[in-house]
């Protein structure tokens, strides 16, 4: 225990699942709370004496099955796992979290809607103004903003955000301000300081000043944003080259709804049993980025008339070309989840088959360019323009994986036969062990001279 003890002490807010042997286990409180959450069995280690401590467990292959409820019921979920081949130790098995999945920040897809951002923000009270970020580690949008109190409630109603953190000194100020809604952490102090968020972003986004990105003039935005960044290394998530730009979110360019508007108007979620909102009625998207795209669209109304008119005859070309509309359906229909396949991808938490998946889907997104620039209507050419078609990844996917790679890269077969000449022999040996045995025996016959020379396996002696 002593070694469960050393690294909950690390992660005392979070409920800590520590694998041992095919199992993770919880102790003490935490065993509690999982057992109520998650319905399983509450036992007891070492009863009767005087290091008793509650327990309970589930088999390490159902974590995707358990992991989800905890992050649903608002804990922090701390994923101690062996770090070390138990075979190959003589004494305890090195452990340590190799991910804190908290209700703001997964990539697990049974933790995450499909349909729905999962928006982790930061919140930081300047003298004049709040601070705030937006972001989301599984599509890797990352925005910010600043202003009065009353803008910041309107953009915490608007994007909705799975966890909130703000500095522990401002625990009463958000209460008041905007209420106990929401799943809030608190952060150190320390954290909230403008030096440090200033290098924590430019460090990540590799440049020397923020310019580029427009926010530089965001003190308040700044400072929160690069709070967000530093709890993504406090839960483990270090790789997270996809979050490539931080947007800032424009106030004018945007008509603003307040909580009680955004109630009354059942735009996505409704306190009646039953209802239907508005976003039920007119999602008929056929694609997760769609039915996300759409969502922020309603949550943030435009008015720039110029860009309303845009979407508007794009809108109207696809109504009037009822083939056309048909042939890019159908095309969107074979496309997965892209801004979560390129998440995972970064994240170094890709399946061999979630890579297929990929290279698919960009194969269908060839058909949709090819449309959009053969249309009269500039705003849908402008459309195919952007879309970028990536023969080089394309090509490099289809020769290197096997088109039905597995789930997990363990069960083999993910590479393409002729990638790898050692890979071949060795596949070659393991299904076709006779044929092995057979050309050994005949090419030791011919150089010793024994013709009766027999080479046979057995699962003793080999």
């Amino acid at each position: 225990m002593k070694q469960y003890n050393d690294i909950k002490r690390k992660y005392p807010d979070a409920c800590l699942l520590f694998r041992v042997g095919d199992f993770y286990e919880t102790f003490g409180e935490d065993a509690i709370r999982a057992s109520k959450i998650l319905g399983i069995v509450l036992t007891k280690r070492g009863a009767g004496s005087e290091t008793e401590t509650a327990l309970a467990g589930f088999p390490h292959h159902s974590l995707n099955t358990y992991l989800p409820k905890l992050v649903k019921a608002g804990l922090r979920v701390a994923i101690c796992d062996q770090l070390e081949d138990p075979k190959m130790t003589k004494t305890i098995v090195k452990r340590g979290v190799t991910e804190l999945v908290t209700p703001g920040v997964s990539m697990n897809d049974e933790v995450l809607h499909s349909q729905s951002n999962n928006f982790l923000a930061s919140v930081y009270f300047g003298k004049k103004n709040i601070g705030i970020a937006f972001l989301d580690v599984s599509t890797g949008e990352f925005l910010t903003a600043q202003g009065n109190e009353e803008y910041i409630d309107k953009l915490l109603q608007n994007f909705n955000p799975s966890e909130v953190l703000i500095p522990k000194v401002n625990k009463a100020d958000f209460k008041a301000a905007f209420g106990e809604d929401f799943h809030v952490f608190y952060l150190e102090d320390w954290v909230y300081k403008e030096e440090y968020a200033f290098e924590l972003l430019t460090n990540h986004f590799q440049t020397n000043s923020l310019k580029g990105f427009g926010v530089e003039d965001l003190q308040e935005g700044i400072i929160a944003s690069g709070a967000a960044l530093y709890y993504l290394s406090e839960t483990q998530h270090n790789k997270i080259q996809h979050i490539s730009i931080l947007q800032r979110i424009a106030e004018d360019a945007y008509v603003w709804m307040d909580r009680f508007t955004i109630r009354n108007l059942e735009l996505y979620h409704s306190y009646n049993p039953n209802a239907v909102t508005l976003l039920d009625v007119i999602d008929k998207t056929i694609s997760p980025m769609g039915s996300r795209l759409l969502k922020r669209w309603l949550a943030l109304p435009l008015k720039d008339m110029k860009a309303i008119q845009k979407r508007h005859q794009v809108v109207a070309y696809l109504k009037e070309n009822k083939d056309i509309l048909k042939n890019i359906q159908y095309q969107i229909k074979q496309i997965s989840d892209l801004e979560r396949l390129i998440s995972k991808i970064a994240a170094g938490k890709v399946s061999p088959r979630e890579v297929v998946y990929l290279k698919d889907s960009l194969d269908a997104i060839i058909p949709i360019k090819k449309i959009a620039l053969e249309s009269n209507n500039e705003a849908v050419k402008i459309i195919g323009d952007s879309l970028h078609s990536c023969d080089l990844l394309r090509e490099k996917i289809k020769t290197t994986l096997n088109q039905d790679a597995p789930v997990a890269l363990a069960k083999g077969n993910a590479i393409a036969t002729g990638v790898n000449a050692e890979l071949d022999e060795l596949r070659a040996i393991s299904t076709s062990g006779k044929d092995f045995l057979e050309g050994i025996e005949k090419r030791e016959s011919e150089r010793t001279g024994i013709s009766s020379l027999k080479i046979a396996f057995n699962n003793v002696f080999g």
